[in-house]
């Protein structure tokens, strides 16, 4: 990737030291006070502008010799100035602009201060940084619980109860939390440097309390074009965001943890260039992979660079079998399927529609051998998981354009009331569709990913496109985690559960055969009788069994999952289990957010099923039950 430009090797009459790739900026050879900077530019008129380091002084303008050039490629060096000292524009004729490839910049004013282009002066060099022995985990999929941050709304409320509140280190504040939620990827939304606000005359209660049509607003969110090689310093509490960054990476990995980090790449941002941005963060802030954004992606070039085979990398699709063929298993699984597909079949069959069994149950078992699938209810943009259960139609007024951004397509039920509701009825119904919701998200295949503070019904009152706001919209209020610790506490069993059986995430798919003659086939799926699923349209009920046979960790307990988003109670019949061994049932969303073990079913009032015990369901609800000896 890196041309080695600081070495002073001769070849002809050129030397390496002012070799004009990669482009930017570099300090010269130790010993020499000076820069070497290139860009590409058509424009014959051009050059660099530097200034005083701190001062903002101007020291010299300084154009490019018309024989500096490779291709379109202009450059020049600039010496008299200590590299330390000075920060620099680039200009094109008429045009000032900033060196969108720099590592830093010397920036004024907080997070959310309208900027110019002008206003980012690069400054040169990265700081050392004593990594130790800081090793990624390189935790593979199958045992991946994903959780989406943004940087500034996780903790910039009150609430939150850091002291570096909205910043890297807030969220380093937050990892003991985060572990001990079960959590062992962080994926953060844009992190890169970029122009938040571009109109200097923007008035700050467009952000803060409501945005007005026609006025400029906060890019909050971040998806847009920025200065790719370098943190954002508005997430640093400390004023380097370069260190600040590092210490959150080195903090995750001491843990077990990793950080996904987005990046968003307009079309005409090359192939070249994304690698280039992509194996440069690996390297200096040994991130563990990148979420890739933007519709027009090379993704098979990406997918296939060697620097980059070791870290994940998520994407709408990947067509493995280009990479690897057909019968080939990566070394390491580092490709995963980020799309929708999960997301809207399994909020229509927590909403009762009909004809989802077929699609659900493909949906659960989705386990590919080639890369992996992140299956999510909720992510940075459409309803919070609370307000998917609390809202119809979608609440965006505050974002001053009438409501006309945002999807109308949200696959969500109110359960009865449009908001928020004090109906006990209306309550208990959102609160049991949430445990429903992380149900289905913690016993499907695959790598569940949920976003901040759904674990404790975080709402955004309706708004399914917050892109604009800054404010108690967008941020977490850790109050909430207070009124709903059960909800937090049922999580967090949820995650334990999951990673204490294997059964439950797999190295591979299932095959649906009793491949190694234990009796059962790895995953079979049942109804009111035994080995006899209903899959008609109208059906919304599905018996799903597990053999512990067929698990990663040897022979474990066989697991049963009654699916029930009917609104009328059904009976599911259990299959007959070897001799000695009785079902247990051990969660029921009916019942509230215990997950524990109870009495084993088949005692009295029981009745005995053609197979095995029937069992009745409540409706929109889902028990498990596990198979144990009398």
């Amino acid at each position: 990737m890196w041309i080695s430009i600081l070495r002073k090797e001769s070849v002809g009459d050129m030397t390496f030291e002012n070799f004009p790739l990669p482009y930017g900026a570099y300090p010269l050879g130790q010993g020499t006070d000076g820069i070497r900077v290139s860009f590409p530019s058509g424009e014959e008129d051009c050059g660099v502008l530097v200034y005083q380091r701190g001062g903002g002084r101007l020291l010299k303008k300084q154009a490019f010799h018309p024989q500096d050039r490779l291709g379109s490629i202009r450059y020049g060096v600039v010496t008299g100035f200590p590299a330390e000292g000075i920060s620099y524009l680039f200009y094109r004729g008429d045009q000032v602009f900033p060196d969108r490839w720099a590592r830093a910049y010397e920036l004024r004013g907080k997070y959310g201060t309208p900027r110019s282009p002008r206003d980012y002066r690069a400054v040169i060099g990265d700081a050392p940084y004593d990594w130790g022995g800081d090793v990624c985990p390189r935790v593979p999929y199958e045992d991946a619980v994903c959780y989406g941050i943004h940087v500034r709304g996780f903790t910039m409320h009150v609430s939150s109860g850091v002291k570096a509140r909205g910043t890297f280190a807030g969220i380093e504040e937050k990892l003991d939390y985060l572990q001990d939620l079960g959590v062992t990827t962080l994926e953060l939304q844009p992190v890169y440097e970029q122009i938040e606000m571009q109109d200097a005359q923007i008035s700050k209660e467009c952000n803060r309390e409501r945005c007005r049509p026609g006025e400029p607003r906060l890019n909050y969110w971040g998806y847009q074009e920025g200065y790719y090689y370098a943190p954002r310093s508005g997430y640093a509490a400390s004023g380097d965001a370069a260190t600040e960054l590092r210490d959150l990476v080195k903090a995750l990995h001491a843990r077990g943890m990793e950080l996904i980090l987005q990046f968003f790449f307009p079309d005409h941002i090359s192939t070249d260039e994304i690698l280039n941005v992509l194996r440069y963060w690996s390297w200096a802030y040994h991130v563990d992979g990148f979420h890739l954004m933007g519709g027009n992606l090379q993704a098979l070039a990406i997918a296939s660079d060697p620097a980059l085979s070791d870290r994940k990398l998520w994407y709408y699709d990947f067509s493995t079998e280009q990479i690897y063929g057909y019968e080939k298993i990566p070394s390491y699984r580092n490709l995963a399927v980020y799309n929708e597909g999960y997301q809207q079949e399994m909020r229509r069959f927590l909403k009762g529609d009909e004809g989802m069994l077929q699609g659900v149950a493909q949906r659960m078992r989705c386990n590919p051998l080639q890369k992996g699938v992140i299956n999510y209810f909720s992510d940075y943009a459409g309803f919070t998981m609370m307000d998917l259960v609390s809202y119809d139609r979608k609440h965006n007024e505050e974002n001053g354009e009438e409501n006309r951004d945002g999807s109308d397509c949200n696959f969500s039920w109110n359960c009865g009331v449009e908001g928020p509701s004090r109906k006990k009825q209306v309550t208990a119904l959102r609160m049991k569709q949430l445990r429903n919701a992380f149900a289905l998200l913690m016993l499907s295949q695959g790598t569940p990913y949920f976003f901040m503070g759904d674990e404790f019904g975080r709402t955004q009152k309706g708004n399914n496109n917050p892109y604009c706001h800054d404010n108690g919209v967008t941020w977490v209020n850790w109050k909430d985690l207070e009124k709903r610790n059960c909800l937090h506490d049922y999580v967090r069993r949820l995650i334990l559960l999951r990673r204490q059986n294997s059964i439950f995430h797999l190295e591979r798919e299932c095959r649906l055969m009793d491949f190694r003659s234990c009796g059962s086939p790895d995953l079979s799926y049942h109804g009111t009788e035994a080995w006899r699923p209903a899959w008609e349209p109208y059906n919304r009920h599905l018996g799903i069994m597990l053999n512990g046979a067929y698990a990663r960790e040897g022979q474990e307990d066989c697991w049963y999952i009654a699916l029930n988003m009917h609104w009328e109670s059904h009976d599911f019949a259990l299959p007959r289990l070897p001799k000695g061994q009785v079902w247990r049932k051990v969660l029921d969303t009916e019942e509230g957010e215990r997950v524990k073990e109870e009495e084993p079913v088949g005692g009295k009032g029981t009745q005995a099923a053609g197979e095995g015990q029937t069992v009745r369901t409540s409706p929109r609800s889902i028990a498990l039950y596990r198979s144990v000896r009398r």
